[in-house]
């Protein structure tokens, strides 16, 4: 019974994208909007009543909330006068604070025990990624903001979902938690320096007050998951049990907010900028990959490596530009990687599924825990 409604789904999401596809070759794809909503919404709920698909429903319901914030920007600006850009820092707090709440001393005890994966992962991060957003920007011609945009996705830390596509890799997910911590917690010293070193030729940057401003939305919150963790972890399961979904929630409507702050500049350079943020992600997976492998490192580290690499904290950095103050601009690039980096990571963690590595039990229970 539970499958069939699947199935059902499933007919729904086709029947929908062949209406689109049909009003689109009409000539009136402004018109497709409903239908390319249900499409993606129809299809997020089926694929999770498939094995090999499940993976894919957060990535295909932002691309949900990706058409409908094209097509209806209105809902994500302003309700009875209040702008709903205001709620992007607290948003990004609130999930700082997840992750911080996630993880204990025990994660940070990687670095003493992998110090050599952890630093080239580390490294390979403010080093690859910056380089290739820079060289990426500079060749694009897009306008100044934009190519800043692009950039400032590149010093971002390891996103807090490597972790889980590293265990789907079949990689090192003990040495992923570690990188994706130091990064995050580096990035408001780090993060600011690069973006003047790098991105200083396109837009002014105000080093000092990106710090203050990370610190708040970064270190504080994380400080406060930490502090949680210690103190409170296990008396409070339903907050244990909400914050993930929280999480999800939250970059769904900063997507959502982002995309309809910049819906014009998006619609004018749109597919140029996909391309370009799809560059970064996969050379971001390919350079990580043979680094690790370059330095010697075990199959298993060099996998996470260049997932750790490719998958950038898009969320953070979205919230980065909200502090800016450009959001409709420096913004997009971040806002168009998540549901991209869904994809990729989705499909390069199904293709190392299936291929053999040495493989930790403790990395599998601990991350079993964690996404319980």
């Amino acid at each position: 019974m539970k499958m069939s409604i699947y199935k059902l789904f499933l007919a729904i999401s086709a029947i929908a994208l062949l209406i689109a596809i049909y009003i689109g070759l009409s000539g009136m794809l402004e018109h497709a909007g409903p239908f390319l909503i249900t499409f993606f919404a129809s299809l997020a709920f089926a694929v999770r009543g498939f094995r090999l698909f499940k993976g894919l429903a957060f990535t295909i319901s932002i691309l949900a909330v990706v058409v409908t914030a094209l097509y209806y920007p209105f809902l994500f600006d302003e309700i009875n006068g209040f702008e709903l850009a205001v709620l992007i820092t607290p948003l990004i707090q609130i999930i700082m604070f997840g992750m911080g709440s996630s993880m204990g001393v025990k994660d940070f005890l990687e670095l003493s025990r992998r110090p050599k994966s952890v630093i080239i992962g580390v490294a390979a991060q403010f080093t690859i990624m910056p380089l290739i957003g820079f060289g990426l920007a500079s060749i694009s011609d897009f306008p100044a903001e934009i190519s800043a945009g692009v950039i400032l996705l590149g010093t971002a830390p390891t996103s807090v979902t490597a972790s889980l596509f590293c265990y789907l890799a079949k990689a090192n997910v003990a040495l992923a938690i570690a990188i994706t911590a130091i990064t995050t917690l580096l990035a408001p010293f780090v993060l600011p320096l690069l973006m003047k070193l790098f991105a200083g030729g396109f837009i002014e940057i105000d080093v000092l007050g990106m710090m203050w401003g990370m610190i708040q939305i970064v270190i504080i919150p994380i400080a406060a998951g930490l502090l949680f963790n210690h103190f409170l972890s296990g008396r409070a399961k339903w907050l244990d049990e909400a914050m993930p979904v929280v999480s999800m929630l939250g970059v769904a409507v900063i997507v959502a907010i982002i995309i309809a702050a910049g819906r014009d500049s998006l619609l004018n350079i749109g597919f140029l900028l996909l391309l370009v943020v799809t560059v970064h992600n996969l050379l971001g997976y390919l350079l990580g990959y043979w680094t690790g492998r370059f330095f010697g490192l075990e199959e298993r580290d060099y996998r996470t490596i260049a997932i750790s690499t490719g998958m950038q904290n898009a969320g953070l950095v979205s919230g980065i530009a909200k502090v800016m103050g450009k959001i409709a601009t420096v913004g997009l690039a971040p806002a168009v990687c998540g549901p991209i980096m869904g994809i990729t990571s989705s499909v390069l963690a199904s293709y190392w599924s299936n291929t053999l590595t040495t493989s930790s039990e403790s990395d599998e229970s601990n991350l079993k825990e964690d996404y319980a």
